[in-house]
C-alpha cells in the first residue's frame, strides 16, 4: 500500500511499512472479534445461550456467519470468550474480605449480602445460563466459586461431622442463585429480608436437629 503525496507539479510515493499494516489488521481484527463477543453477550442475557444463534451473533456484530466461525470454530471457544469477558466485567465476590470478621453470624450476614448484591447485578445473565447450561463446562469455575464460598463461611462455626455437614449444607442452600430468586423474584423480600431469614434458617442448621426434637416438649 502507498500513498501519493502531491508538492506542486512533482509527486512523492511515501510508503508504508508492513510492520505498519499488520498492525492495522490485527486491530480490525481484535475490534471485530470483540464486537462477536458483545454481540453474543447480549443475546446471552436477552434470549439466553440455547436460543442464540451464529446467525443472529453476527447479524448484531454486523459481520458474516463466515466471519464468526473464522474467530470461533465451534459453540465452546465462543463461550469460553464470552464468559471470560463477562466474569472480567462482572467479578465475584472476594471471600478472602471476609476473613476479617472472626465471629461466624458477622461473616455469614456480610457474606449473604455481598453474594445476594452480585445476584442481582448478574440476575438477567445468570438465569438464563443455569437455565440453559447449568453443567455446561465454562459454567464450572461459577459453581467451584460457590462452594469455595461455603467454606470459607463455614470456618469459624468450628463444628466437626454431622454439625458441619448440616451447616455447609445450609450455607450452600443460602448462597445459591435459586434460593435468592425464589425469595426476591417469587416472595417479594427484599435483598435485607431474605438475608435475615436465610441467616436465620442457617444458624439453625449449626444444631443438631436430635438436639432440638429431644428438647422440645411432648405432645399432649
Amino acid at each position: 500500500m502507498e500513498h501519493v503525496k502531491f508538492r506542486g507539479t512533482a509527486c512523492t510515493i511515501i510508503g508504508v511499512s508492513r510492520p505498519y499494516q499488520l498492525k492495522r489488521r490485527a486491530q480490525h481484527q481484535d475490534q471485530t472479534r470483540q464486537r462477536i463477543i458483545e454481540a453474543a453477550i447480549e443475546l446471552h442475557q436477552t434470549i439466553g445461550p440455547a436460543a442464540t444463534t451464529v446467525s443472529e451473533i453476527a447479524e448484531r456484530a454486523e459481520v458474516r456467519r463466515v466471519t464468526v466461525y473464522r474467530h470461533f470454530p465451534d459453540e465452546p471457544t465462543l463461550a469460553r470468550a464470552c464468559s471470560g469477558q463477562y466474569f472480567k466485567r462482572h467479578p465475584f465476590p472476594d471471600p478472602d474480605r471476609w476473613r476479617a470478621r472472626t465471629d461466624p453470624v458477622e461473616r455469614l450476614r456480610t457474606g449473604l449480602r455481598e453474594t445476594y448484591a452480585y445476584h442481582r447485578a448478574t440476575q438477567a445473565m445468570i438465569s438464563h445460563v443455569l437455565a440453559d447450561a447449568r453443567d455446561h463446562p465454562v459454567v464450572a469455575p461459577y459453581h467451584d466459586h460457590w462452594r469455595r464460598v461455603t467454606e470459607v463461611l463455614a470456618e469459624p462455626w468450628r463444628l466437626r461431622g454431622r454439625r458441619r455437614a448440616l451447616l455447609r449444607a445450609g450455607i450452600a442452600v443460602a448462597l445459591s442463585f435459586d434460593t435468592w430468586r425464589t425469595l426476591t423474584c417469587e416472595q417479594r423480600l427484599s435483598d435485607n429480608q431474605a438475608v435475615e431469614l436465610m441467616l436465620r434458617l442457617t444458624c439453625d442448621c449449626a444444631h443438631d436437629p436430635d438436639e432440638r426434637t429431644s428438647n422440645a416438649p411432648a405432645k399432649r
